[in-house]
């Protein structure tokens, strides 16, 4: 059957406009990934990275000494406490001995006095009370055995107990750690409005407790159209933001999430929320996790980073 011309003709155009778009297409495809290259950025060896930052992050949380080994945070308050794996121990540890010894709190200091020579003292059997705690440390020298440790930390609630054990439930039972995709469209580069002078801002823990932390200024990016603003805390050697988002006990812990970044460079600060990650409540209870301050809860949703745990602290 012959075609007629008239459709014949409107065939080729149609199929020449469909190689044209196909061509502008791949031409700025080409050219979006010559800008990537241009502006310093590598996406594969980005992506690289991403995977490596979240491989060592897993294992520094199901380290041994992780925080998934906390099993314990108490406020015994002042008095004598019995340390030790028995059941009538004031203060229960998971492995060693049954009876560690004796611990002394009163007023702001602490003193402990080892049952055997199975528990150490920073390392070293001693045969008799020692003082734990010196006038300015806020936190104590270690007392081991078996695979558990404690210490003793001065909080504004008071001294507190916190204790570690390879076995403990939370780190023999963990799940895993669960990400939105990789995406480099949660890659911000923000502006960055430094405090002058620096101030300090209010932090709140899920203790309820409050201090004081160094805000050495905020960075300013778009989300959806929108500006948004995060406040930072200063961390070494660079900027520490804990924020909550609109996925805030949906998607992601409830909470809120952490990010570290780079120090400012040129008035800008790379926000990579492919980094975002679950504070150590998200896993054990015994924790004093800081908690976003009003400033840092975004009117919207950060699709990247860490996904809610299965089995949540908090």
């Amino acid at each position: 059957m012959a075609v007629p011309e008239a459709f014949a003709q409107n065939r080729w155009q149609r199929v020449a406009i469909a190689a044209m778009v196909v061509l502008i297409v791949a031409c700025s495809d080409q050219q979006a990934d010559d800008a990537l290259v241009s502006d310093g950025f590598d996406e594969r060896a980005w992506r690289a990275d991403v995977e490596q930052w979240r491989a060592g992050r897993l294992e520094r949380l199901t380290a041994e000494d992780g925080w998934l080994s906390l099993m314990a945070l108490e406020f015994p308050g002042e008095g004598d406490w019995l340390v030790g794996t028995a059941e009538r121990a004031d203060l229960r540890m998971l492995s060693g001995p049954e009876h560690w010894g004796r611990l002394r709190l009163s007023d702001d200091q602490a003193w402990f006095e080892a049952a055997d020579e199975s528990v150490r003292i920073d390392g070293e059997f001693i045969d008799h009370a020692v003082e734990l705690l010196d006038s300015s440390a806020s936190d104590s020298v270690q007392v081991s055995a078996g695979s558990g440790v404690f210490r003793i930390q001065r909080r504004p609630s008071g001294l507190a107990f916190r204790a570690r054990d390879a076995k403990a439930e939370t780190r023999l039972g963990f799940e895993g750690v669960s990400h939105f995709p990789v995406d480099p469209a949660w890659r911000f580069k923000a502006e960055w409005h430094p405090h002058e002078p620096a101030r300090e801002i209010e932090i709140a823990n899920v203790l309820g407790e409050l201090s004081m932390s160094a805000n050495p200024g905020r960075v300013v990016f778009e989300l959806d159209d929108q500006p948004v603003t995060l406040e930072a805390l200063e961390a070494d050697d660079s900027l520490f933001f804990i924020f909550a988002d609109r996925t805030s006990g949906r998607e992601t812990f409830g909470l809120g999430r952490f990010l570290y970044t780079d120090l400012p460079v040129d008035g800008q600060v790379v926000l990579d929320f492919n980094r975002a990650y679950n504070p150590p409540c998200a896993f054990t209870a015994f924790t004093s996790c800081p908690l976003p301050p009003q400033s840092n809860r975004i009117d919207g949703r950060i699709e990247a980073g860490e996904l809610r745990p299965p089995n949540e602290a908090y």
